[in-house]
């Protein structure tokens, strides 16, 4: 009866698992079809001659190329990426930190979410000359202007997911007479797990913003330069390029981390 029971079940777990791959390469071919609508409308735009400012997008994506072969973008990333990893990494460890702080902690709270709210609706671009003046033009001053940007973004979503807590699972860990912290890291914690990887995919995109703009506007060096200078001697099919490159940086980023997400949480990937 078992060994029946078993013939049985293979074929409807084929079906189901040829219905996840077949959504996957319709959701890939729907992705690519998109991209294609989009640069087909920037290359029309740009034939139209709306501006001399807008170039078509097969000469960004010429200029792309010529700027990975001649190096431009190797010695700008080279640039950027310290500052941008530094305040990545403190945007993170602080950003959970805070939240998770903030949300167990009732007087943390108190004191903490109004600075939070206050940073992330600040304008951020108003706040760089006062870095500047602070922390003169330095790497620093970058890494300031990320972390303002991003930390927030993560303190708050974690504190959301902290006070999101199923309250039946603190009664029943109560009930079980589970010690504060036991409630802490196998309630608390996993409950509030995908609140706290929506704000780093928040905080991540926070970061790569708060670099464009730090190097814009505090010092021209980097990914910024490239962007200014060329802007300067109106080379917008590479300034575009530039811009390009960023964005897809920042998506291949959020990309990995999304399917790192789901590799750590495979119970929840299709909830």
């Amino acid at each position: 009866m078992s060994d029946s029971q078993n013939l049985a079940s293979i074929p409807e777990n084929s079906e189901i698992n040829s219905s996840k791959v077949g959504t996957k390469v319709s959701l890939f071919l729907w992705r690519l079809f998109s991209f294609f609508l989009a640069f087909s409308i920037w290359e029309l735009a740009g034939r139209a001659d709306i501006s001399i400012a807008f170039p078509p997008f097969s000469e960004v994506a010429v200029a792309f190329v010529s700027m990975i072969y001649s190096g431009e973008f190797t010695v700008a990333y080279a640039d950027s990426l310290p500052p941008l990893l530094t305040g990545l990494c403190i945007t993170i460890i602080g950003g959970v930190f805070i939240g998770i702080s903030i949300g167990l902690a009732r007087s943390a709270e108190w004191f903490v979410m109004p600075l939070l709210i206050i940073f992330q609706t600040a304008p951020v671009s108003a706040l760089i000359p006062m870095l500047t003046y602070i922390y003169g033009i330095s790497d620093t001053a970058k890494v300031v202007a990320i972390v303002i940007l991003g930390m927030p973004l993560v303190a708050l979503n974690s504190y959301k997911g902290i006070q999101a807590t199923n309250p039946s699972l603190l009664e029943m860990s109560k009930s079980f007479l589970a010690s504060r912290v036991d409630t802490i890291l196998f309630v608390i914690l996993p409950s509030a797990q995908k609140m706290i990887f929506a704000g780093l995919r928040l905080g991540v995109s926070g970061a790569f913003i708060g670099i464009v703009l730090a190097e814009l506007l505090i010092t021209p060096t980097g990914i910024g330069d490239l962007i200014t200078y060329n802007r300067f001697i109106a080379r917008y099919d590479k300034m575009f390029a530039t811009i390009v490159s960023i964005l897809a940086i920042a998506g291949l980023t959020l990309s990995l981390m999304s399917i790192f997400e789901d590799w750590l949480f495979p119970s929840e990937k299709h909830k």
